[in-house]
């Protein structure tokens, strides 16, 4: 017996529905026998549960598994999470593009959509574009607009994560303290015609997280569920991290951890934030573009340097191995206090000379402890890591055991 069914049980409580569901979502109990030993619940009691998810539309019954008995006798009929029931809205804001798509309950893009975004023309502007494009991507997936479950959304700056407001970010003007949930509510149902309202009767759940959080998370549970400490670095036109610590994403107090672009490095570069020597000022791809824009090379953003760096020029391939060589130094630390397994380099200037020189000084600087079980990594998933983790944010709100109880009873099963 694990997860929280297991915790459930040492509270002395029973295991609900909604602990039936996670065995089952996980894997870890996909049989009627195997959910009675899990939880220790009675066979007509399991039942009487799993009835609730068959009803709500949330189980299906899926192929017969092996016979485990030496006697033979019938297969025992598998479980499955029934992802075809709703589908969730994700998107990833970056300073200058953006990206949504329609995402399935177990992480598929069923459509996407990727475009100019200008951050800075403010949360109205942006969040009612983005109603657009969600209206326009259900079309194309052929799904409704009551069969969303709920939106996802990862920003550029630091998110107070019980308000969904982002908290003095230096990149976004005219977004702090914003209302974000209730805007990019509206503009879904402007654009679809449809109310905000699910069968149950409460509202869509919007949820919002910084764009290295959700990128960190994306790609822990894709590509390294087994990972108990994982760190993602994400470097564009500015500078992040995004954490996994035990499966789930640290955020700090108050959505601040991971700020790493802001580390004083001893510069003397302004930096948008309005202080001089942070790392952000002098190694991201906003950092490494104005170098290049003041040798002569047409770049203004981590976006063209990316597409500099694709070419080969060889300009910006050096300055990219001397920003990775800036990062690699204050990510000596990260490690040392984090101690993760993997550590992964992710967004515009995540190429190979740019982790060649975070390579150089990580090694030089960490201690030998730190680093001897680490794997520093690119991005498996690419572009789409924000829009993935932004849509598993959702789908593990929506039926963490306790909102599935919640979700059953407003639905009347």
């Amino acid at each position: 017996m694990t997860g929280r069914a297991a915790k459930a049980m040492r509270a002395g409580n029973q295991a609900s529905a909604g602990d039936l569901l996670e065995l089952v979502r996980s894997g870890r109990a996909t049989t009627r026998g195997a959910l009675q030993q899990a939880t220790g619940l009675s066979r007509a009691t399991v039942g009487q549960r799993l009835d609730r998810l068959f009803r709500a539309g949330w189980l299906r019954e899926g192929a017969g598994g092996p016979v485990d008995s030496p006697l033979g006798g019938r297969p025992s009929i598998t479980l499955e999470f029934d992802d075809a029931h709703a589908v969730v809205l994700a998107a990833d804001l970056d300073t200058r593009h953006g990206r949504a798509a329609v995402v399935s309950l177990t992480g598929e893009i069923l459509a996407e959509h990727h475009g100019t975004l200008r951050i800075e023309d403010g949360p109205d502007a942006v969040l009612g574009e983005l109603g657009h494009w969600f209206a326009e991507l259900l079309e194309k997936a052929g799904q409704s607009a009551d069969s969303v479950c709920g939106i996802g959304l990862a920003v550029p700056g630091p998110v107070d994560s019980d308000t969904g407001r982002v908290v003095q970010p230096p990149i976004m003007p005219g977004w702090d303290g914003y209302d974000i949930r209730g805007r990019l509510g509206r503009a879904f149902e402007e654009h679809t015609g449809t109310r905000t309202e699910t069968r149950s009767g409460a509202g869509i759940p919007v949820l919002v997280d910084n764009d290295a959080n959700l990128m960190a998370y994306g790609e822990q549970r894709t590509g390294y569920p087994d990972c108990s400490a994982f760190a993602l670095v994400k470097v564009s036109t500015g500078i992040g991290a995004g954490m996994v610590v035990g499966g789930a994403i640290y955020r700090g107090v108050d959505g601040g951890a991971g700020d790493i672009g802001h580390i004083r490095v001893g510069a003397d570069a302004l930096c948008r934030c309005g202080s001089y020597g942070c790392l952000a000022a002098v190694a991201s791809g906003g950092a490494v573009a104005r170098r290049l824009a003041e040798s002569g090379v047409r770049a203004t953003s981590g976006s063209d340097v990316r597409d500099l760096l694709t070419a080969g020029h060889p300009e910006a391939m050096a300055l990219a191995r001397e920003a990775g060589r800036q990062v690699g130094d204050v990510l000596a630390t990260v490690v040392t206090l984090l101690n993760p397994g993997v550590l992964m380099i992710a967004g515009d200037l995540a190429g190979t000379p740019f982790l060649t020189g975070v390579r150089e000084l990580l090694y030089q600087r960490a201690l030998p402890r730190s680093t001897a079980h680490l794997d520093v990594v690119t991005s498996r998933l690419g572009d789409r890591a924000g829009l993935v983790g932004a849509g598993a944010l959702v789908v593990e709100y929506l039926y963490a055991p306790e909102r599935v109880e919640q979700r059953l009873t407003a639905l009347g099963v």
